[in-house]
């Protein structure tokens, strides 16, 4: 089994030494100027997530990536940013339409959602999916699909929020869930 994650209590504490409040924080669209701090969160929310790869992505592969992704401007995508009052990102979630011919019927994608370890289990990241469960609604999008893995020490987050586990054909869990109904999943997700 995976990293577990860090308890509310220890996360609410650290956050109170630091000097920093719930409050402070800003939740904002993704902009082309923040690619380099993307690309480190990125590299370093995986690396927490996945502590076992022996290779993990390089800042250069995410980098590369970030680029690429904000070269595509159809309306296909979006990702929203957390922000501490120090400017910094401490983590991500990004959407977009969902073209996975075995998946159809759902039509949105929760493609990416990290936040360092030290800002998890205090709300943010519940806040992050209602921000992406309203850009949907917005563009007529009413459920969506996470794909993860089974190890990921997160997958008990994604059930909190009525996440619906996935099985493959053989009955296995992969770590995918869905939402089918995400006006349900937004009001259940306040953003203020």
């Amino acid at each position: 089994m995976g990293l577990k994650r860090p308890s509310k209590q220890t996360n609410t504490r650290s956050l109170n030494e630091r000097g920093e409040a719930l409050s402070s924080f800003i939740i904002r669209e993704a902009l082309v100027e923040d690619i380099s701090a993307l690309a480190t969160l990125h590299v370093k929310t995986w690396s927490e997530t996945y502590w076992t790869t022996v290779f993990p992505p390089t800042y250069q592969v995410r980098e590369y990536q970030w680029h690429q992704q904000f070269k595509v401007t159809d309306g296909s995508w979006f990702c929203f940013v957390v922000e501490n009052k120090n400017k910094q990102l401490v983590g991500f979630a990004k959407g977009k339409t969902c073209n996975h011919s075995d998946l159809r019927e759902f039509s949105g994608e929760l493609n990416k959602i990290y936040l360092l370890r030290k800002y998890q289990r205090l709300g943010l990241g519940r806040k992050l999916v209602g921000y992406v469960a309203r850009r949907f609604l917005a563009q007529g999008i009413s459920n969506m699909v996470l794909f993860g893995t089974a190890e990921n020490p997160s997958c008990e987050f994604h059930e909190a929020l009525g996440g619906e586990k996935l099985y493959a054909k053989n009955g296995e869990f992969h770590g995918g869930y869905c939402w089918r109904d995400l006006k349900k999943l937004a009001d259940s997700c306040p953003i203020e």
